[in-house]
């Protein structure tokens, strides 16, 4: 998988953190990491909660990733945020048991964890045992397993609900304020890391011309 953290604005300091032991768990299950950013709050790139949704959704749309790893300080603002956008299944991810469940019961492809509540002491650890989760079985596997039918089931139904109340991403890019655009995209690693990774020649295009 291509797996792309994403961090806004109050929480860019702990970016070095978060993306050392993301990438460390990630890359013994086979999978590769790219960090979006925020790197510091001193980059010239604000981040807010909103972005991270629009980022998000641009990312699992052009297929440029896989899964998305994201999150503010209480993990609800940007978890409410990517599901607003289309091609986003966002979790809210408190701790290793969570990471569990929501990839076996809901396989979802993105997670948004809360990095300035309960982060103290040891703070990296449950960071670093919530990713090990995330990835110990293959998304959708079910728990408990009497269960696994019922919850497939669901899962694709969800999927076809969301293709109905969701517009396509190029549409709502169209529509949304070009500097909100610009201004979620303009970094110079931006363009670095998406578009060696963008499947959607549409979304590309559209990008590039802001």
């Amino acid at each position: 998988m291509k797996i792309a953290l994403v961090l806004e604005n109050s929480q860019a300091d702990k970016n070095e953190i978060i993306y050392r032991e993301l990438k460390n768990v990630a890359e013994q299950h086979g999978h590769t990491v790219y960090n979006y950013g925020m790197y510091s709050a001193k980059d010239k790139r604000c981040l807010t909660y909103v972005m991270n949704g629009l980022l998000t959704s641009i990312l699992l749309c052009s297929k440029a990733a896989d899964f998305v790893v994201t999150g503010c300080g209480t993990g609800e603002g940007a978890c409410l945020a990517c599901n607003s956008f289309p091609g986003v299944e966002c979790g809210h991810i408190e701790n290793p048991v969570d990471a569990y469940l929501f990839t076996q019961i809901n396989a979802g492809n993105a997670i948004s964890l809360p990095y300035a509540l309960g982060y103290g002491w040891g703070g990296e650890i449950n960071l670093r045992y919530t990713f090990e989760k995330l990835f110990v079985n293959d998304f959708g596997g079910g728990y408990p397993p009497e269960r696994v039918e019922a919850e497939q089931r669901n899962k694709k139904i969800l999927d076809h609900v969301k293709t109905i109340t969701h517009r396509p991403l190029i549409e709502v890019l169209k529509g949304l304020d070009r500097d909100f655009v610009k201004n979620t995209i303009d970094d110079p690693k931006f363009a670095e890391l998406f578009y060696p990774n963008c499947q959607d020649q549409e979304i590309s295009e559209f990008l590039k011309s802001l």
